[in-house]
């Protein structure tokens, strides 16, 4: 009879601990290793906590060998670029959202499907379950490895303009969203005025008021600053959104097979570290945002916008394969 889905799950934590105090007893053989790990936020950023989390865990785990130099603030580039890097081997790896890896992968997009999913659990589960480590393989034929799925979180909209409670509100918004389709498609299908755009760009055209808008987590909300260039927040939760703790896949590659086991066991761990940092933060991220001058709509009409983005599924639903089924069949 199989294991229920909790047995299997601390089997498999007990081996992996096991494998990790095997290889801390011969932490002393591995070679020395640098890795380059960049991200495009701040180091107020969830993004930076993982980061951080991983660098530390790794040099714990390898006794010293493995050290990590972490990039942030879009230091080596945006997403994208950082991306392109890691293919060709330029940049070793990176904390990256899990939008951008979509125009890698169309696979990735589905988990943003706006409102797939009713809650941060019910994420975790299809992300760290079957489908996501399915996906998560898939970026081996774009020549890049993907470790673990840790998180940017739910997404919600903040403006300069006008309070929003319904699709309505959001007629002719000049918005920025993340370089991607399926983004960009939810919000002109609710009324907006979608902008496409690199998070560093909008950042200057926030504050020069050449966009109104822009939709974010509370963590990158809070940790930019945004109060200052927006009046209102929406908590739509309309997208949970990833990130992804990926490596070079030429990278990955040269790396010994020990040194892979550390990598990847440290990055899980990070991923789950950083889960918890973000839900810890939110209750107090959103205090200081109100402090700031914003005005908080917890409450809009979320069934108005789900009965709206109705034609975003009818577009992407059969794109990727049989994927989006088989994660509304487990979610229900």
């Amino acid at each position: 009879m199989p294991y229920p889905l909790l047995q299997r799950a601390t089997l498999a934590m007990v081996c992996t601990s096991l494998l990790g105090l095997s290889l801390a007893a011969h932490a002393d053989t591995l070679p020395a290793t640098t890795l380059r790990l960049a991200h495009v936020v701040n180091s107020d950023d969830t993004y930076h906590i993982a980061a951080t989390r991983f660098q530390e865990l790794l040099s714990e785990k390898s006794d010293g060998a493995i050290s990590i130099e972490i990039f942030p603030n879009a230091s080596l580039g945006d997403e994208r670029t950082l991306l392109e890097g890691m293919q060709i081997g330029t940049v070793d790896m990176g904390v990256i959202t899990n939008g951008p890896v979509a125009n890698f992968v169309d696979e990735f997009s589905v988990f943003e499907l706006p409102f797939l999913f009713p809650s941060a659990e019910a994420a975790y589960s299809m992300l760290d379950g079957d489908i996501g480590q399915e996906i998560l393989d898939k970026l081996e034929g774009v020549n890049l490895k993907g470790l673990a799925y840790a998180e940017r979180g739910f997404r919600n909209i903040t403006n300069s303009r006008n309070a929003i409670n319904t699709p309505d509100d959001l007629d002719g918004l000049r918005l920025r969203v993340i370089e991607n389709e399926v983004y960009v498609d939810t919000f002109r299908t609710l009324g907006a005025n979608a902008v496409p755009m690199a998070w560093t760009e909008a950042l200057t055209a926030l504050q020069q008021g050449t966009i109104e808008g822009q939709e974010n987590p509370i963590n990158a909300i809070y940790a930019f600053n945004l109060a200052e260039t927006q009046d209102y927040l929406t908590m739509t939760r309309h997208i949970y959104a990833p990130a992804l703790f990926i490596m070079s896949l030429p990278k990955w590659n040269a790396l010994p097979e020990d040194v892979q086991t550390l990598v990847l066991e440290a990055s899980h761990e990070a991923s789950a570290y950083a889960r918890e940092q973000n839900a810890e933060m939110e209750a107090e991220q959103l205090a200081a945002l109100e402090a700031a001058g914003m005005e908080i709509n917890d409450s809009p009409d979320l069934e108005a916008f789900q009965a709206a983005v109705a034609p975003v599924y009818e577009k992407y639903g059969s794109q990727f394969g049989d994927y989006l089924p088989r994660i509304q069949e487990a979610l229900q």
